[in-house]
């Protein structure tokens, strides 16, 4: 087994050309590591006292602590299959499962800790499938990866790969990949089910095969320090094997009746709602995700402002939860 990978060679001399310390260090111990594993095992002790000598030379501090990720926009090119946001969000904005916040928690804490997984050997998680009904938090969640790690997301337009660059496809992931060893960040292929259906179906065409081989193969190669999170509202229809390039699949349900009275709750924190039937209005939530409580709650509070009104009442939540359920039926 080399040493180091092509991609590590590559991130190397990047991350020194940026005066990257942190991320050149990172990945000199990802060779250490992986030269170890292939038995050498004397050059990767000899690597990392270089790597620890190097650091004690510099200056308290300097080059040692995580860079902020400089404000990234896609150009040229990958301008129209990216765009990029830097969300806020933080898990406490989130009602969702206790399990699932916690397994949420153990992906942010072995990336913050990545450093030190990496001088053992051992790869944080970084590449997470969210499978669940529409409006139950995927894509919120992967705002809160962002948000909670101060990481650029970039969204893949995947109707430019896909359509827009169809003879080309191959190509544009590429790029998309590539930009994920130029600038650590959160990428997210949302309703990735349209890149990753099931190559065994009758119907399928020759073109959208070949784009799914390729895809797998990027996710497999993929050897940088970004997340790759994909969501899908119908887990039924990927092929199997998407779910083996994944390090973690996570599971988004319909809200609990607690989870709904919580989420409620949380929205309505700014008014007076001393006098709710939470019992009724838990179970009138019940089948609704958490974006459409969220539209629902939100519809009543603002109607209760409009009027004039310093609380909400039972009748009014009840009301527009009925509305929303009508629409969710359309």
């Amino acid at each position: 087994m080399p040493v180091a990978t092509a991609d590590q060679v590559k991130a190397l001399i990047r991350s020194h050309g940026q005066g990257d310390d942190a991320q050149f260090y990172s990945v000199a111990m990802q060779m250490a590591a992986r030269a170890a594993r292939s038995g050498q095992t004397r050059f990767a002790q000899e690597l990392k006292e270089m790597i620890d000598a190097a650091k004690a030379s510099q200056p308290s501090g300097a080059g040692l602590v995580a860079r902020p990720v400089p404000v990234a926009r896609p150009r040229g090119e990958l301008a129209s299959l990216l765009t990029v946001s830097y969300p806020q969000t933080r898990l406490n904005d989130l009602s969702l499962p206790s399990d699932l916040i916690m397994k949420i928690k153990r992906v942010l804490a072995e990336q913050r800790q990545r450093e030190r997984l990496v001088q053992k050997g051992f790869e944080p998680v970084r590449k997470l499938l969210l499978v669940g009904p529409p409006g139950t938090g995927k894509t919120m969640t992967a705002g809160l990866l962002a948000g909670e790690l101060k990481l650029p997301l970039f969204l893949i337009r995947l109707e430019s790969v896909l359509t827009k660059f169809m003879g080309e496809t191959a190509a544009k992931l590429r790029l998309v990949f590539d930009a994920m060893e130029q600038t650590r960040g959160v990428y997210l292929f949302d309703e990735v089910d349209a890149l990753a259906g099931d190559r065994g179906v009758a119907n399928d065409v020759g073109e959208i095969r070949r784009v799914l081989n390729s895809f797998l193969q990027f996710l497999e190669l993929d050897a940088s320090m970004s997340m790759v999170v994909a969501t899908t509202n119908h887990p039924q229809l990927l092929d199997r094997a998407m779910f083996r390039r994944f390090d973690s699949v996570l599971e988004f349900p319909l809200p609990t009746p607690k989870l709904a009275e919580q989420l409620m709750r949380r929205r309505l924190a700014s008014l007076e709602t001393g006098d709710m039937d939470w019992r009724r209005l838990a179970k009138a939530a019940v089948s609704l995700s958490h974006s459409e409580l969220t539209l629902a709650t939100d519809q009543a509070a603002k109607g209760a402002l409009l009027s004039g009104a310093r609380h909400i009442t039972t009748d009014a939540l009840l009301h527009a939860l009925a509305e929303r359920r009508s629409v969710a039926s359309l």
